[in-house]
């Protein structure tokens, strides 16, 4: 098994020993949960330590990524922009859309009562907004990394990584490369963490489950069935990137990406899927040297469910505690995830999940102690996102060798 898999068997378990225990010792609530809360809270805050050097690392290395790619040519340009504008599109849907979703599906006071002894009330979405711009630029970085305050260090992060892309060249690759090493190292304890995952969330959702029953997991239900939308919508939406506006015919798209979505579907891997895609570019009649360099660089760049993922998660969080982000907030979550995504594409999903998650969360003003739980049915949406972000390289692709073949017939005109 998986560590995915395994980490949802513990929380199948932990959920169905929560119904158990509730229907056959509703008095010892209390009890159970002051055994299982610190061991629960114990795992998650061993997830949580590796975040501030993970979140910096990921940003050094993704702005590193795309400097290379700005500087290798007309292609890597063009690509990288549409890069950019897909996954800010993706942020900002997911960012309008699942928090109007979440607020139209029906949620159990029940669950409320039970989340909310996990974290105190936000509060970031009471700072004004003044404040919050003003509170972006950390006066002392050191104490934002140790208080916990990502967005800042975001931008510190930012700031430090554009400038050492300025660098020369033998002093900036040592740089990247130790960001690397962190990045690798922080998958490395998430790794051994997950080992201790299905005990873990067997914690996290035993005393959720006995103080609000079917209600806790009918809200991660609601949680799985949003994001699989975001992702379906999104998929949808690259279709009509690719063929629409003098794209490529809507058929031969689908027909070329079907074997690649099947590779995808199974192995949720877009670098499994890589060979299909390569195929599917010949098929489709696109220059050899779009393809060959592309695609490589949409694998290693390019995930375009991510953000939309790291918003929904913000957005479902405050929806379960009642207490949904406002418009400031989500705008700063989906600014932040466009960044965090460009440097976390190629980590495991289960390792990345909550060095990549937390700080679009916290930048939302929302608790993060939900988020044990939602990784635990990560394993499912996934297949949907796996899909939807091959569908999106091969997208890529074809806009890229539409605006390459534009360019070589005014070439010729000229």
């Amino acid at each position: 098994m998986t560590s995915g898999q395994r980490v949802f068997v513990g929380l199948v378990s932990g959920a169905a020993a929560g119904f158990a225990l509730a229907s056959r010792a509703p008095g010892h609530v209390a009890a159970v949960e002051a055994v299982a809360k610190p061991i629960g809270t114990l795992w998650l805050h061993a997830l949580q330590m590796t975040v501030v050097p993970f979140v910096v690392a990921l940003i050094v290395v993704g702005v590193a990524q795309a400097a290379e790619v700005a500087a290798g040519g007309r292609i890597a340009r063009r690509a990288l922009a549409w890069i950019v504008v897909l996954a800010g599109s993706a942020a900002a849907f997911a960012a309008v859309a699942a928090p109007r979703i979440f607020a139209a599906c029906p949620r159990a006071s029940d669950l409320v009562a039970a989340l909310r002894p996990t974290a105190a009330a936000p509060a970031v979405t009471e700072v004004a907004g003044l404040e919050r711009i003003t509170g972006l630029v950390p006066v002392n970085v050191v104490a934002a990394a140790a208080e916990g305050a990502i967005a800042p260090l975001v931008v510190f992060a930012l700031f430090f990584a554009f400038a050492v892309t300025r660098l020369p060249a033998a002093r900036r690759e040592p740089v990247v490369a130790l960001a690397h090493g962190i990045a690798d190292a922080m998958v490395v304890i998430v790794d051994w963490v997950l080992l201790a995952g299905p005990i873990g969330v067997f914690a996290l959702i035993l005393p959720v489950a006995m103080r609000a029953g079917t209600a806790a997991l009918g809200a991660l239900g609601i949680y799985v069935a949003v994001l699989v939308a975001i992702y379906l919508a999104i998929t949808a939406a690259v279709y009509l990137v690719a063929c629409l506006g003098g794209g490529e015919s809507l058929a031969r798209f689908a027909a070329a990406i079907l074997p690649a979505q099947a590779v995808a579907a199974g192995t949720q891997s877009s670098l499994a899927s890589m060979p299909a895609m390569l195929k599917a570019t010949t098929a489709l009649g696109y220059p050899p040297r779009v393809g060959g360099l592309v695609l490589p660089l949409a694998v290693s760049l390019f995930r375009i469910t991510s953000p939309a993922q790291y918003v929904t998660v913000a957005s479902f969080i405050g929806w379960a505690h009642g207490t949904p982000p406002d418009a400031g907030a989500l705008a700063l979550a989906a600014l932040l995830a466009v960044v965090i995504s460009l440097g976390s594409v190629g980590l495991p999903g289960q390792a990345s999940f909550m060095g990549t998650n937390l700080p679009v969360v916290q930048a939302a003003g929302m608790p993060v102690e939900p988020l044990g739980l939602l990784l635990a049915v990560d394993v499912i949406p996934d297949v949907f996102a796996t899909v939807g972000n091959v569908t999106a390289d091969l997208a890529l692709a074809c806009r890229v060798a539409r605006a390459e073949h534009a360019t070589a017939r005014r070439s010729r005109s000229a």
